[in-house]
C-alpha cells in the first residue's frame, strides 16, 4: 500500500518566535520533509515553506492486527497502537544543512476504518491538510481529523 501526503497552505519562509512556548528565535528559510523512521537526519524531499502545495508519496505495509490494520514502513513512527507520518519543520542553513525546529504527527491510528479498509482494497491512502495553525505558524503537534481528511484513492 502507498500513503499520500497532500498538504496546502504552507505557512511562508518565516516562523515567528512563538511567545507563548517562551521562543524566542525567529526562523527563516523555513522547509518541510516527511522524517525517516529512526533516522531524523534523513528527510524525504523537503519542500519550501512558501509552496503552494507539498506532497509526498510513501511505501508501507498494511497487516491485520487485533485493532483493524497496522501500518508499517521506512516513514512509519511509533509502535502498534501508535503509529504516525512526522513532518518535520527545519530552517535550511546557507549549507544547505536542515535544521529541525518543531515537527507534525500525522496520527494513523486516527485513520477512519471505512477510507483505510478501503485503501487496503485499492492501494493508496490519501491524507489531505492544511500546514499553517491558527496562529500562522507551521503545524504541529498531534494532527487528527477534522485538521486531516483521510481517503482512499484508486
Amino acid at each position: 500500500m502507498r500513503i499520500r501526503i497532500d498538504a496546502v497552505d504552507l505557512p511562508g519562509l518565516v516562523c515567528p518566535p512563538d511567545a507563548q512556548a517562551g521562543d524566542r528565535t525567529a526562523y527563516r528559510n523555513v522547509h518541510v520533509a516527511v522524517q525517516r523512521r529512526n533516522r531524523p537526519a534523513e528527510l524525504l524531499d523537503p519542500q519550501p515553506g512558501n509552496a503552494a502545495t507539498a506532497t509526498w508519496a510513501l511505501e508501507c505495509t498494511a497487516t491485520a492486527s487485533p485493532a483493524g490494520r497496522d501500518m508499517k514502513g521506512p516513514y512509519v513512527q511509533g509502535g502498534p497502537g501508535g503509529r504516525f507520518i512526522y513532518l518535520s519543520w527545519g530552517a535550511v542553513d546557507e549549507a544547505g544543512t536542515f535544521g529541525m525546529f518543531r515537527r507534525a504527527e500525522l496520527m494513523l491510528d486516527a485513520v477512519p476504518a471505512e477510507a483505510l479498509d478501503a485503501a487496503g482494497r485499492g492501494g493508496l491512502l490519501v491524507g489531505s491538510l492544511g500546514l499553517t495553525d491558527a496562529c500562522g505558524a507551521p503545524l504541529c503537534a498531534r494532527v487528527v481529523p477534522p485538521t486531516i481528511t483521510w481517503s482512499a484513492a484508486p
